[in-house]
């Protein structure tokens, strides 16, 4: 009797890992590989040790077949994958808007190291990146993370082959509105570059004598540093709230 006992909450935690930890593996700083590996590995045991009672009523009997068993736990893995990189995608419209930023106000050429994408990126992008982390847990939004991960199991229930299709579909659905909204945010920057380039135009005609290849890119940053700081604030209340919207599917609120 114990000895069954024990062997199905062994295989409720299991498969609760396979996908939990794929979504740590795949969401922004988290899944970074600055982050260390058994900090991730605790975390990730963790949240499934606490999940196992919620959701071991919802989970198919335990598989007689190890190769029924692997398909349940392959299916989780996607399950996983899937979520993590929807939350991935979100991300990345502060990294769009950056370097939407970077190449309309002169900064195009200065690339830092993102540890929070791993890779080259615009300075921008690089620092609204790392507020809106910064915002994502000072806002409690990571707490939204977290039910989203439960609310996962009524949405993709284990044991049933996830929609490709519909899965796809989401993502692609997903990574244009990424690119919209980066766009969108970085829109005050679009109208201070056109007034101005227009200005420039009109001095160069008035006063054709002032220097302007060196008076026009230092005035451009300066101009674009200024609005930066004047807009910051507007534009990650826009992102946090977006955030949250395109959270709230997944957990069915």
């Amino acid at each position: 009797m114990l000895e069954e006992f024990l062997k199905l909450n062994a295989y409720v935690f299991i498969v609760t890992f396979s996908r939990i930890g794929t979504i740590l593996i795949f969401i922004p700083v988290l899944g970074s590989s600055r982050f260390l590996a058994r900090g991730k590995l605790f975390l990730g045991l963790a949240i499934s040790f606490l999940l196992t009672p919620i959701i071991a009523n919802i989970l198919p009997a335990m598989p007689a077949k190890p190769a029924e068993l692997g398909l349940v736990i392959l299916g989780e893995i996607m399950a996983g994958a899937f979520l993590g990189l929807i939350v991935r995608a979100m991300y990345f419209a502060t990294q769009t808007a950056g370097t939407v930023i970077s190449f309309v106000s002169g900064m195009a050429n200065t690339m830092i190291y993102d540890p929070v994408v791993e890779q080259q990126s615009a300075i921008v992008g690089g620092f609204m990146g790392s507020i809106a982390t910064l915002l994502i847990f000072v806002t409690n939004l990571h707490h939204v993370l977290i039910e989203a991960m439960v609310e996962s199991y009524m949405l993709f229930q284990p044991g049933v082959s996830p929609n490709l299709g519909d899965m796809a579909q989401m993502m692609a659905r997903q990574i244009s509105d990424t690119f919209i909204l980066g766009v969108q945010l970085s829109s005050p920057f679009f109208v201070m570059s056109l007034a101005y380039y227009m200005g420039l135009g009109v001095l160069t005609r008035l006063a054709p004598q002032i220097p302007v290849f060196f008076v026009a890119m230092p005035l451009q940053i300066i101009l674009s540093t200024v609005v930066l700081a004047l807009t910051i604030g507007g534009i990650m209340t826009v992102y946090l709230r977006n955030f949250r919207d395109n959270i709230q599917p997944l957990i069915g609120s």
